[in-house]
């Protein structure tokens, strides 16, 4: 196709079109005329996208389509159901199309844990490489359970998740340089498996494990969820495949925002169950049962329901026509 003679023969459809689209106010025969106009350059988008796909063609119609949007199609979804399509599918979605890396997270994290705690325990004299006798004394008998009752719990639930949900958005912040990610995390694992081993070792494991699986189920998954969506982001760049660098990287980008507005709620749950479950006078089974129903409600919101939005064509990022066409690539 020769786009030149083709961009002439329809350029007086876009301009038309853009004037529309700059109007306030359209007439009844505006309306109409701007419809029919929009309709013709989409058309003439794809045609121009399957047959010669120029970038600053394809970029400027884009554009113009964008901006005719509103005045075309009419007004867009209410607040209300975009929020309901955010919640029942477009993050479940982006949960589920990233969770090859999140699950390789969570489990390489579980096993050093698991590995570092049983060095640990194998290893008695390490233990002083992390504090004094009576330091370790004092966690044991009294600072790693009063932790958790030692301020009044909606207090303690809003510093709880502030610290949780800015550690979560730093991990993918900072995803697109890789290190730090992985430094974040090794910092919360080591000191988790550090002060379990601890606890084992002096005979308060029933205490370790009935005071941080309640909340602990959740918020170290939410944390694997944000460390993998951010080493997700490093990799679009490094290996973006047969896109551009900047279109892997924005399309990993947009998916990581989705995700991590998701995870600011998800910690709410985290934190609002370590101020009331955890301290709380139930007993420990109870406590513990009500972290796994949450957790493996968080699981099957990811995973199956992830899913199903999956299969239907969702990915957690934008609309085509809201985050604009990619040229094909050969």
């Amino acid at each position: 196709m020769d786009l030149d003679a083709y961009v002439r023969a329809k350029s007086p459809t876009w301009q038309r079109l853009d004037e529309l689209s700059r109007k306030r106010h359209l007439t009844g025969a505006e309306s109409d005329e701007i419809l029919d106009a929009y309709q013709r350059t989409a058309t003439h988008l794809s045609v121009i996208r399957s047959s010669a796909p120029d970038g600053a063609v394809v970029a400027y119609l884009s554009t113009l389509l964008a901006r005719a949007r509103g005045h075309a199609l009419g007004s867009t979804a209410t607040t209300w159901e975009q929020l309901g399509r955010y919640v029942t599918v477009t993050l479940p979605a982006a949960l589920y199309g990233t969770r090859r890396w999140w699950l390789t997270v969570l489990l390489v994290a579980v096993v050093f844990a698991v590995g570092i705690g049983w060095w640990l325990l194998s290893h008695p004299t390490m233990e002083h490489a992390f504090g004094s006798r009576e330091q370790i004394e004092h966690l044991v008998n009294d600072d790693f359970e009063s932790y958790y009752s030692a301020h009044a719990a909606s207090s303690f639930a809003f510093q709880v998740w502030t610290n949780n949900f800015r550690l979560a958005l730093l991990c993918i912040a900072f995803g697109v340089f890789g290190f730090p990610v992985v430094w974040m995390l090794y910092e919360n694992i080591l000191n988790l498996a550090v002060t379990g081993s601890i606890m084992i070792r002096h005979g308060r494991g029933d205490l370790f494990f009935g005071l941080i699986t309640p909340h602990g189920l959740l918020e170290l998954t939410c944390l694997f969820v944000a460390a993998g969506v951010g080493l997700r982001i490093f990799w679009s760049w490094v290996a973006p495949g047969e896109r551009k660098r900047s279109e892997s990287l924005a399309e990993a980008g947009r998916t990581a925002v989705a995700i991590g507005i998701g995870l600011v709620v998800l910690l709410l749950i985290s934190g609002a169950i370590e101020a009331f479950v955890t301290p709380s006078g139930l007993p420990t089974w109870a406590r513990i049962g009500i972290g796994i129903v949450v957790w493996v409600g968080f699981l099957w919101y990811a995973l199956v329901l992830g899913r199903r939005a999956h299969q239907r064509g969702a990915t957690g990022d934008l609309d085509e026509i809201d985050r604009g066409y990619s040229v094909p690539v050969v």
